[in-house]
């Protein structure tokens, strides 16, 4: 029988993405879990696998064509019965079942006919989810709709606080209300004025803007605008811990995983989240509370060719620098072969971006909210330390944290940076 193979949720918030490249074609026999195509949504880029075993009979999508989450991709034919087999099946054992006991009929003779006629739904499987037609991206009824027509808004933009996150009346005017309260300043941030045309000084060369650019450019814009953001600047000796990095690193290989000081750093952050808290939490504005997460979760900024992607660790605190270094191995390896999903990119408490290996003295992250803090990690460099009334060559970490001002005051951001310098000069402390 013939069946489609539509887009199945990839993530929260992600209800639609482009096709990069067709990874089979017509004639082709896949199997499940097979790669059907490559799709670029705005958090990542990653490979659509099959639902269904079978023969592709119809390809239903485009290179560079924009697929919402359950548009069909294939269509492909399988070994299973048609449903018209199935049905007459269906209709001969229920003849079967009518004339095999008469005690069969007398109960049914007894029963309501609310009873006899009512359908039972069967709990949905995991399939037949993935197969659900496209969910309405912005749900709302239609009074609600003209209510947000009438006010210039587009429901597109709204969050919806209803049931299922359905928008409501209430939803659409506090949105018109935070729009109205935003000054000219902060509104001028987001309108561009208009470009020269750079043609008159010489060729130029246009190219429109990836998913994750477009995406980075916002969050970014709205960070620096929204966010009082301060840098913390510190030095660690990590001659120690370099010594010890070396001496473990092939027992991490045999393992799988490569022993960098970033997987260092983030079994330090894990600890030194759990020790601050405000560094592990976010700020809700709109109620005037403080979100404090009871687990860790640390992002690592990965430096690819569509752009700065942010694999992310889940609950590190639990995990061994071994564990931690064959993971970020994993992840690392995903976002180089665009393998990455945007699940694998959600839920991070914390972000470590290291810049070490291209060089820098130092420099200053920006906080990806609704994080609150983010540490940069700049290049290594022996330098001469005065110790026991004399210099020694000793190898410096330098370090930068960068938080939101509204939470984390500067004397706990120095405390917590100053934790961190001070566990990197002594790894005893490190939890192999």
């Amino acid at each position: 029988m013939i069946k489609e193979i539509k887009l199945p949720e990839v993530s929260d918030n992600v209800e639609s993405g482009d096709v990069v490249k067709i990874l089979v074609k017509i004639g082709d026999k896949i199997s499940i879990d097979q790669p059907l195509i490559e799709l670029e949504t705005e958090k990542a880029m990653f490979e659509v696998p099959s639902t269904e075993a079978g023969i592709v009979k119809e390809i239903k999508v485009k290179e560079g064509e924009a697929i919402n989450i359950g548009d069909v991709i294939i269509k492909i034919e399988t070994d299973d019965a048609p449903v018209s087999e199935i049905h007459d099946i269906k209709i001969e054992n229920s003849k079967k079942q009518e004339t095999s006991s008469p005690v069969q009929s007398n109960i049914k003779e007894s029963l309501p006919e609310s009873v006899i006629t009512q359908k039972t739904e069967l709990p949905k499987t995991k399939e037949a989810e993935l197969t659900e037609p496209l969910r309405d991206s912005a749900p709302a009824s239609p009074s609600v709709r003209k209510l947000a027509r009438e006010l210039g808004v587009d429901v597109g933009n709204i969050k919806g606080s209803g049931l299922a996150g359905r928008i409501t009346d209430e939803d659409v005017k506090q949105f018109v209300k935070m729009q109205m309260s935003v000054s000219p300043v902060q509104k001028s941030i987001y309108v561009q004025k208009p470009l020269p045309d750079f043609k008159k000084w010489g060729d130029i060369k246009i190219e429109p803007m990836s998913k994750v650019r477009i995406l980075t450019a916002e969050s970014m814009s709205a960070a620096w605008s929204g966010i009082p953001m301060v840098t913390q600047f510190d030095k660690a000796d990590v001659s120690l811990i370099e010594e010890t990095r070396k001496n473990y690193s092939k027992k991490i290989e045999e393992a799988g995983g490569k022993l960098t000081f970033t997987s260092i750093l983030v079994k330090i952050c894990s600890a030194a989240l759990l020790k601050f808290p405000n560094f592990n939490s976010s700020i809700d504005t709109a109620k005037n509370e403080i979100i404090y997460k009871n687990y860790v979760n640390v992002g690592i900024a990965v430096d690819s060719e569509r752009g700065l992607l942010v694999p992310v660790i889940k609950n590190s605190d639990k995990k061994n620098i071994t564990e931690i270094s064959v993971e970020l191995s994993t992840l690392s390896e995903k976002v180089r072969n665009k393998k990455i999903t945007p699940d694998e990119m959600d839920g991070g408490n914390f972000t470590i971006s290291n810049l070490g290996g291209i060089g820098g003295t130092g420099f200053t992250p920006i906080v990806y909210p609704p994080q609150v803090a983010i540490l940069g990690v700049s290049r290594s460099s022996v330098e001469p330390v005065y110790i026991n009334e004399k210099f020694e060559p000793r190898l410096i970490l330098p370090l930068t944290l960068t938080y939101d001002h509204r939470i984390i005051d500067g004397a706990e951001a120095a405390r917590l940076l100053r934790w961190i310098c001070e566990t990197l000069e002594n790894p005893i402390l490190i939890n192999m």
